[in-house]
């Protein structure tokens, strides 16, 4: 195996970071900050709070993305240093030290490269996760659960903020449902390749002879609507239900029929939410929330109309992404990708980032018409 001079590893890493620049333009980012700065500090932002919460979002949100990029550009300099001190003194655990730095940049960098690919239509904005409970009884309930606070728990690493719009609890453990929106740019981006239905198999803790139990769980990802989207839905096609908020075990947590449950007859698409006290608010949230979902509906009606029209088949988004093993042995594994971690409580505590990037790259090709 060749050895890759760690000189022209970093001056390809610089040409790289150069290229990424380009792409996401820095200076257009830098400039679109001092319009949000200047948003932000208007003495009236605050009386529209959800403008003001989308304005510090995208503000923090950019910021990041924009220092990001230039620590990556000063450690590529700080490591030419290194090296040429190590060299100068001839010191093994800084030439050691110059290395391990050099592997974090080359996965740093490729994280990075990664942003560039989100380039579709609906990638730059926030996302609306939905995680069903399907096949697996109790398990598959507690399996939902388990879903919900890996995506949480990775959005929190991210500080991304995010808003539970509704939980449907299940009777033993778990959850039905649940439905959240990440409130980051790029979420739908990020996360669409998160959708499809994820396995896992483990030792039934609810199994009193503890037996292996294969549980499933369906994630939907969808793209936040906004003011441009053309989103129309006829009040006859809607069936509203109202009842009462409740938490788990059935507790109440709401003494009025504040939740709102719609169905659009035409799609049977359902959808709930119940963490308002105002009937009209989680109403709002609702039809938010199913206008999301007809979009997504729209966009992958049109995508499969184009590959009919090219030839080609269309990717299947009913079915099994990944595989969570707990027992017999450990290991995590997406199928589309081959990407695996042999750390399952890692991932399932939100370390699901190699996954995603991954994803991405999979879905760019798939979108390309080039094999996966």
């Amino acid at each position: 195996m060749a050895v890759i001079d760690p000189a022209e590893e970093i001056n390809e890493l610089t040409g790289t970071l150069r290229s990424i620049q380009d792409v996401l333009d820095l200076d257009a980012m830098r400039k679109q900050i001092e319009e949000l700065e200047e948003q932000a500090a208007a003495p009236d932002l605050w009386n529209d709070q959800d403008r003001a919460q989308k304005v510090t979002s995208k503000l923090s949100y950019m910021q990041g993305e924009v220092n990001r990029i230039e620590s990556l550009g000063r450690r590529l300099e700080d490591l030419v240093v290194l090296y040429e001190l190590a060299a100068a003194e001839d010191d093994v655990d800084t030439l050691e030290e110059a290395g391990r730095e050099l592997e974090s940049l080359r996965g740093d960098i490729g994280a990075l490269e990664v942003r560039t690919l989100l380039s579709g239509e609906y990638d730059a904005r926030e996302a609306v996760v939905t995680i069903q409970s399907q096949a697996g009884g109790v398990d598959a309930a507690d399996w939902a659960q388990m879903l919900q606070r890996m995506y949480l728990r990775w959005a929190e690493r991210k500080g991304y903020p995010t808003e539970v719009y509704e939980t449907s609890y299940a009777e033993e453990a778990g959850i039905k449902s649940t439905t959240f929106t990440v409130k980051a740019p790029y979420a739908y981006g990020t996360l669409r390749g998160e959708h499809g239905t994820h396995r896992l198999v483990r030792i039934s803790p609810f199994d009193n002879q503890g037996r292996r139990q294969t549980s499933f769980a369906g994630v939907d990802v969808v793209p936040v609507v906004e003011t441009t989207d053309h989103i129309d839905i006829n009040e006859d096609d809607l069936r509203v239900d109202v009842y009462r908020s409740s938490g788990p075990g059935g507790q109440g947590v709401n003494t009025t029929d504040s939740a709102v449950r719609l169905t659009h007859l035409p799609t049977g698409i359902v959808v709930s939410c119940q963490n308002e006290r105002s009937q009209l608010q989680n109403k709002a949230t609702a039809m938010a929330v199913l206008q999301s979902k007809l979009l997504e509906r729209k966009r992958q009606e049109e995508a499969a109309a184009l590959n009919e029209i090219r030839g080609e088949s269309t990717t299947s988004w009913g079915t099994q992404i990944r595989n969570y093993v707990l027992h017999p042995y450990q290991i995590v594994k997406d199928l589309r990708t081959g990407t695996e971690a042999g750390n399952p409580g890692s991932v399932l505590d939100g370390d699901i980032d190699g996954f995603i990037e991954s994803e991405i790259r999979w879905l760019r090709r798939q979108e390309a018409g080039t094999d996966a």
